[in-house]
């Protein structure tokens, strides 16, 4: 019979902090990053990866929040399921859901940035500038307009890592050209190392098999 294991699905950014802590046993799957974008594509491919390995794995970790509700109706027939209790990755690279909301209280209208997602391409820069190739100039600056009508400041994250200034630079041009005050946050790996680590506290839901993920999982009016 075969042995059954531990496994981790997420996306490349949070595998990318998550690396420095995980054991030399522990399988993990790196999903496209771009994938959060599209939430039911990206909970039809995780529901489609969780039915692959459940028979063979006794516990399915998920580097993923609520993320759009991407997550709510996910099961794993055959294992244990565990997903951090947090609306999406800028949390887990705060430290918690707690340290997130306490964030958007001091300034609600602030657009998130790290390293990874930098590096990934994953940006609302990228995106203006692909949208202007396909609608122009003028069409794009009237929805970016709108879309940063309620915007005040552009938060970037620091991970701690070295040579990042490549990304400082990066999130604080993408500030002026956002028309954004810019700030950095120091960001924690606390959380991405108890993911595949434990202790599994209540900041995690830890389903059984055949449990149906919900809302009211993540605790969240």
């Amino acid at each position: 019979m075969k042995k059954r294991s531990t496994k981790i699905i997420a996306c490349a950014t949070v595998i990318e902090e998550m690396r420095p802590f995980l054991p030399h046993d522990i399988e993990c799957r790196e999903m496209e990053p771009g994938l959060h974008l599209h939430a039911d594509k990206l909970k039809c491919e995780l529901q489609d990866i969780i039915d692959k390995i459940t028979a063979d794995t006794a516990t399915i970790i998920l580097g993923y929040g609520l993320c759009s509700r991407a997550v709510i109706g996910l099961k794993a027939e055959n294992s244990t399921l565990i997903i951090p209790r947090v609306d999406d990755c800028i949390s887990m690279f705060l430290g918690s859901q707690e340290l997130y909301k306490s964030q958007l209280k001091k300034e609600p209208g602030t657009y998130f940035l790290s390293r990874g997602w930098i590096h990934a391409g994953i940006t609302l820069i990228e995106e203006l500038k692909r949208a202007e190739s396909r609608l122009g100039k003028r069409a794009v600056e009237i929805v970016k307009n709108r879309m940063l009508r309620e915007y005040k400041r552009l938060a970037y994250i620091d991970m701690g890592h070295d040579g990042q200034g490549h990304y400082r630079r990066f999130a604080q041009k993408a500030a002026e050209e956002l028309g954004l005050y810019y700030e950095e946050i120091n960001g924690t790996t606390e959380l991405i190392k108890r993911m595949p680590n434990g202790p599994w506290d209540d900041k995690f839901i830890v389903a059984p098999p055949g449990y149906v993920i919900s809302f009211n999982d993540f605790r969240m009016q």
